[in-house]
């Protein structure tokens, strides 16, 4: 199932509200609503975006790896994980060899690009406050890209841009897409 967070949400009337997601049944979770729609699975959305977009997809807990990369593996669409578990994200790479991967960080270590490698991932998910242009740059010559998140600031994903991040991850798509265009 595709969403964000380990628990449902708060919602009137709804037995599994506040619930981790991982002690539920599929179709408990398909007949919960979210601003009025079902929780997607993941082959719901790779069906419905095709091959128009990238998929990535974050590894949230233990065993995701697997059933994420064999589902991806089985579809045309243009895919790759990442996760804060970089275990996750080994695992992936041992199972998917080909699947593109990604680290997630909170963290500024002393060699930047050293998360990717332990991995051999592609992609420093790196949260905006924490990005300076020694990261840009040991990712890079490194190969890697940088992907900033979440950035929703103007002014930041200006800063970003120019410091030569690869990719934004953003909530506010409109403001993206107008800097963007700036840049």
């Amino acid at each position: 199932m595709v969403h964000h967070d380990a628990a449902l949400g708060a919602a009137p009337q709804s037995q599994p509200a506040g619930r981790a997601i991982r002690t539920l049944t599929a179709e408990s979770l398909r007949a919960f609503r979210v601003r009025g729609e079902p929780i997607p699975g993941l082959s719901d959305v790779l069906s419905a975006i095709g091959g128009e977009l990238v998929v990535y997809c974050e590894l949230k807990g233990t065993g995701t790896a697997a059933p994420a990369a064999a589902m991806l593996a089985g579809t045309g669409a243009r895919h790759a994980v990442h996760s804060f578990d970089h275990r996750q994200v080994a695992e992936a790479r041992r199972l998917a060899p080909a699947l593109p991967r990604g680290v997630l960080e909170t963290s500024y270590h002393l060699n930047p690009a050293s998360s990717l490698a332990s991995v051999d991932a592609r992609d420093l998910w790196q949260h905006w406050e924490l990005i300076d242009q020694g990261l840009v740059d040991a990712v890079h010559a490194r190969a890697g890209r940088v992907v900033a998140w979440t950035a929703n600031d103007p002014e930041v994903m200006t800063r970003l841009v120019a410091l030569g991040v690869d990719a934004l991850c953003t909530d506010d798509v409109a403001t993206a897409r107008r800097v963007l265009g700036r840049a």
